[in-house]
């Protein structure tokens, strides 16, 4: 339905089960990704599995994490990285890929284009306060910033996430998996 505004043509990138447990929403792929068909197959995927504390075999198995994007294929690039995701695609398979996932006790929602989609009026004035106060939104939703090799400057700007949101998002994963 969007072919015509994807520059590397559609290739959607998600991985999901009816027996997935934690739902992580992410943005959208990137080439890497798009490139190999494997989700968070990059220096991001790297640093999130590393928030996370988790290795590749548990990441990558469907029974225990769903991944699905807000953009299901590469965006393109724009003037500051990559384009925003398509909008179509979390309005059109979302909610059907969620009701097909009944056992997800958590969702992950990294970034905001993720946090606005799924928190709405709940969300706070910017994604900083957002994760800040990723306690308020359990036990359904932990937003959290996207771990991009960009992010590096507002990681060392903030380093209550390391100290202080995630062991609890660790102690999450940990009590679910």
């Amino acid at each position: 339905m969007c072919e015509e505004h994807l520059p590397l043509g559609p290739k959607p990138v998600f991985s999901i089960h009816p027996e997935s447990k934690i739902l992580l929403i992410g943005q959208a792929p990137g080439t890497k990704v798009h490139a190999t068909g494997i989700p968070w197959n990059d220096p991001s995927g790297d640093e999130l599995r590393r928030w996370l504390a988790v290795d590749r075999d548990i990441f990558y198995n469907p029974e225990i994490f769903g991944i699905m994007p807000m953009g299901f294929c590469y965006p393109g690039k724009g003037k500051g990285g990559d384009l925003p995701p398509r909008p179509e695609c979390a309005t059109t398979w979302h909610d059907r890929l969620l009701a097909s996932m009944p056992k997800v006790k958590l969702i992950l929602l990294v970034g905001s284009f993720a946090q606005r989609y799924y928190l709405g009026e709940r969300i706070k004035p910017n994604l900083t306060e957002t994760v800040r106060q990723a306690k308020e939104y359990l036990p359904e939703y932990f937003p959290l910033v996207h771990p991009s090799p960009r992010n590096r400057l507002w990681m060392k700007k903030n380093p209550w996430f390391e100290a202080d949101i995630l062991p609890v998002l660790r102690e999450k994963i940990l009590g679910i998996i």
